[in-house]
């Protein structure tokens, strides 16, 4: 009996440890669409099995403009979140103001050096030192389309912007939207720099990694704002203000013959039940097929008081690369693992292609940070494009030549 009154004792002592251990995590993210709600929830739930409170910080907005202002506002004021979706430069900008906390201790002892690809785990890094954890890797330059719609209207799927242009008058003679789009300046700029893409990798490194003034006063350049404007006469009148996944639904919903948007539209296809090669095709964008543009969802880690909550928070990144979480949060957000060598069984062509897509580019030159989702520059260039490309793509008055002067002069101004 003192044996197992011994064991009762030591199981309570354990579960009180475990307990006092137990913190609270606020995370601020802007996943709120159908696909990107049952991603996230995924991580929360495997935080309240690890003992944790999980206080949900979502504001919506596709590009995150809306949750940024949020999270300067939290920050002056001395209370920012545990954890807050960043990208890019943008987790540099926030290292240098002193506010992300070191995890190294956590990055050691999962490996994270070895699991990660190079080009990933820079960009977590702040001075050196892991600060943010990586949830993803998104391809930003795909196409999707709706088959059934290119088959009513007698259309081919496209591979170069010359074509999409003739396949989309066919089908929008047929009576459905071409291109499904939102008039949002984070979509504008994405599918602004698809299009630029298909320059090559070159002329879009020297224009949005290099800013190379004769790169964007360049005759390539003016072609792409040409090409851009051109896709205002495929768009419904109804664009203006409409949010990245009621776009993609049209597509789903055979409104919509196509959109330019990255993996996460998947995660809406995926959450309406169509399946990949079946009800719904992809493609890269037109003329991108060798290209691959990133985008890497991170969380980045805030410091915060309290070793409760400290615990809390390295759990967070912790089980953020874990073999189980990369699995479920990539299938149910439509994008691909961060994580080397993850089985592949689980994922859909689009993902494979993808995968593999991302693997190729990398030995090629051809892997690029997106310009629009905040990989490639900080965010008062990526400001300054933003401002010139969608209020060029709504002014019927300015010319491509006009466009490409006003690009220059805003980028050479916000550096």
């Amino acid at each position: 009996m003192k044996k197992i009154a011994l064991g009762l004792t030591s199981v309570a002592l354990s579960l009180a440890a475990v307990q006092s251990q137990a913190g609270e995590v606020e995370v601020l993210h802007w996943w709120t669409s159908g696909g990107e709600a049952a991603a996230i929830n995924v991580l929360k739930d495997e935080m309240v099995d690890a003992g944790h409170t999980w206080k949900d910080f979502a504001v919506a907005g596709g590009g995150g403009e809306s949750a940024m202002t949020v999270l300067k506002s939290r920050a002056i004021a001395g209370n920012p979140p545990s954890a807050a979706q960043i990208k890019g430069p943008t987790i540099q900008e926030w290292g240098d103001l002193g506010f992300l906390t070191n995890l190294d201790d956590v990055a050691e002892a999962g490996d994270w050096d070895v699991i990660l690809p190079g080009v990933v785990s820079e960009v977590m890094k702040y001075d050196g030192h892991y600060v943010a954890a990586p949830v993803n890797v998104h391809r930003v330059n795909w196409m999707w389309a709706n088959p059934e719609v290119f088959r009513k209207a007698g259309a081919s799927i496209p591979t170069t912007w010359d074509q999409f242009i003739v396949e989309a008058k066919k089908i929008k003679a047929a009576g459905f939207t071409p291109l499904a789009h939102g008039g949002q300046a984070w979509q504008d700029a994405t599918l602004f720099e698809a299009i630029a893409l298909s320059k090559g990798s070159k002329f879009y490194n020297s224009a949005f990694l290099g800013l190379s003034d004769k790169t964007l006063r360049s005759q390539d350049m003016i072609d792409v704002f040409s090409t851009f404007k051109q896709m205002r006469e495929f768009v419904d009148t109804g664009f203006s203000g409409r949010d990245w996944n009621i776009a993609t639904s049209m597509v789903i919903n055979g409104e919509a013959a196509m959109q330019i948007m990255g993996d996460w539209a998947k995660g809406e296809f995926t959450a309406a039940g169509k399946k990949a090669g079946i009800d719904y095709v992809c493609y890269p964008a037109p003329g991108t097929s060798e290209a691959f543009t990133f985008n890497i969802d991170s969380l980045a880690m805030f410091k915060v008081d309290g070793k409760d909550q400290q615990v809390a928070q390295k759990d967070l990144a912790r089980l953020i690369l874990e073999p189980k979480f990369q699995e479920t949060f990539n299938l149910n957000k439509g994008s691909i693992p961060t994580r080397l060598n993850m089985p592949r069984d689980k994922f859909d062509t689009c993902a494979h292609s993808a995968m593999d897509s991302f693997l190729a580019s990398s030995t090629t030159g051809n892997l690029v940070p997106s310009m629009a989702h905040g990989m490639a520059v900080n965010s008062m260039v990526q400001g300054a494009i933003f401002d010139v490309v969608t209020n060029f793509f709504n002014d019927d008055s300015m010319t491509s030549e006009e466009a490409v002067d006003k690009l220059a002069r805003a980028i050479k101004a916000s550096m």
